[in-house]
């Protein structure tokens, strides 16, 4: 817990509102690309990485695509769109490589604080779903990225992989599994920690915990003013800045809304809130050891993807099964009730009455998702555990998502389902908006916002030599280049203490 108040410098190079995963990626990209850089950060909390990015808010997955069956759909002639898959898969890398290069420059800790080795597998049932899975393990085997993915319909070898979701399972049930045994387990609260507790003690960085940003406006100048206030002396003050980055997670919608930009317009943001089964019983938990994800139930949105979990929680093992969706009209898990009416205005509001008629599916299915008595959500966890009782398990809520509403030509609003940066014209504010894959694509996010925003210094040969660095990949694509993948899997393995890396 911190409650030192720091001393606000009124003129800074760059504000960064939020101290989250996304955040700490940019303030450590920008100081490690330009030394000389002056950065202030504005928490509202009184610790880094407590909202989103925390552990027990965040899917931990490590993201990659390997075994979240949302990231490759099925068209309409049969065919899988391995696309977004594709580039989830190569921005995990990227991240691999950025914390890579900060553990091996002392940046970070010992990697095993924040990174663990956990075969992703995808498990399915019913003949629809494993003709689908065999599908999607053929389209993406055409991808290096993928290469190593094994395939299997064959109940016993199926067993020695997921003996907990296999026993007592209905031996005429069609099933088929895939695994990858390069999945890992991301702690991004400790993740994020570390980093923060790196850049306190650079020179030139200053960090405000309990303090909000308020607003911004235009300096006249080229630049911004940044209002914010002390929560430990009601002490409104202001700073000045040549660039802002709003990464507050929910609550970014409100500040991008405060900023006088064009871009800013048309966007809404809708709250879902989510709810874990974490297990008690010590036994299940040393049985299971994977990530384990389904397929979503027909008419069910993207984000209710069932997965039964193992993570390494501050050192510990637990296994978590969900997520079971709530809804709250806050856009923080520390935020307000009046977070969703406080943010419809005339610009958005026709977006978020046609986002709502055209996803009417979800309201439906949020009302029965708050609804569930125990026993129901009981019934969905015995899919995938067979057999397991309640009393092994506790319901634990995690964070907060908002999803992206903007304006649609042709729809008049829509509802996206993944992460989207909002960046003014000049260049001088850009906003975080969205959830998954957030956290783990954060390098990538972070390294595609630099020549949107410091276009004249990112063409410098000196930051171009430095990116390469840091990012040995950036510029080049791994799913093209099977020597590049391999070398790169292989040095990130290496150093971040990971299991089975490709030969």
């Amino acid at each position: 817990m911190s409650t030192a108040i720091r001393p606000l410098v009124k003129k800074t190079d760059v504000v960064l509102m939020g101290a989250g995963i996304m955040s700490a990626t940019l303030a450590i990209i920008l100081k490690e690309l330009s030394p000389e850089i002056t950065i202030q950060i504005f928490e509202r909390l009184d610790r880094a990485g407590l909202e989103s990015s925390d552990a027990w808010n965040n899917a931990g997955t490590g993201h990659s695509a390997f075994c979240e069956l949302n990231y490759t759909p099925e068209n309409a002639d049969g065919s899988i769109d391995i696309s977004k898959a594709i580039k989830i898969a190569e921005s995990f890398e990227a991240s691999k490589e950025l914390w890579t290069y900060l553990v091996q420059n002392k940046y970070l800790p010992d990697p095993s604080e924040f990174i663990s080795s956990v075969p992703h597998i995808s498990f399915v049932w019913g003949e629809d779903n494993v003709n689908y899975l065999k599908k999607r393990y053929d389209a993406l085997q055409a991808s290096p990225l993928f290469k190593e993915m094994a395939y299997t319909d064959d109940r016993e070898l199926i067993s020695q992989w997921v003996p907990l979701v296999m026993k007592g399972r209905d031996e005429n049930q069609k099933v088929a599994a895939t695994r990858m045994d390069l999945g890992t387990d991301v702690n991004f609260g400790t993740l994020t920690r570390s980093l923060f507790s790196q850049l306190e003690k650079m020179p030139g960085i200053t960090v405000h915990y309990n303090y909000q940003a308020l607003d911004l406006d235009p300096d006249g100048k080229g630049g911004w003013d940044v209002f914010a206030k002390s929560h430990l002396t009601d002490e409104k003050n202001k700073v000045n800045t040549k660039f802002v980055f709003i990464g507050a997670g929910g609550a970014t919608l409100h500040l991008l809304q405060r900023a006088e930009i064009n871009e800013r317009k048309g966007y809404g943001g809708f709250p879902v809130s989510g709810l874990w089964l974490k297990c008690l019983n010590e036994d299940l938990i040393k049985q299971h050891h994977a990530k384990v994800y389904g397929k979503a139930s027909v008419g069910s949105p993207p984000m209710s993807v069932p997965h039964i979990d193992t993570r390494i929680i501050d050192g510990k093992r637990e296994l978590l099964f969900g997520p079971f969706a709530g809804f709250s009209t806050k856009f923080l898990k520390n935020g307000s009730l009046l977070d969703l009416p406080e943010s419809i205005h005339i610009d958005n509001a026709i977006a978020m009455i046609f986002a709502g008629l055209h996803n009417l599916p979800l309201t439906k299915y949020l009302i029965e998702q708050v609804r569930q008595t125990p026993e129901q959500r009981l019934a969905a966890l015995e899919e995938y555990v067979p057999i397991t009782k309640l009393a092994d398990w506790e319901l634990k809520h995690a964070g907060q998502r908002v999803q992206v509403i903007k304006k649609d030509k042709r729809e008049g609003g829509i509802l996206e389902f993944g992460t989207e940066v909002v960046v003014s014209e000049d260049g001088t504010v850009a906003a975080l908006l969205g959830a998954s894959p957030g956290a783990s694509t954060a390098a990538s996010i972070m390294l595609g916002l630099l020549p949107r925003c410091f276009k004249k210094e990112i063409k410098s040969d000196l930051w171009q030599s430095k990116l390469k660095k840091m990012v040995p990949s950036f510029g080049q694509s791994l799913s093209q280049n099977v020597k590049l993948l391999n070398d790169t899997r292989l040095r990130t393995g290496k150093v971040l203490k990971l299991g089975k890396m490709p030969v």
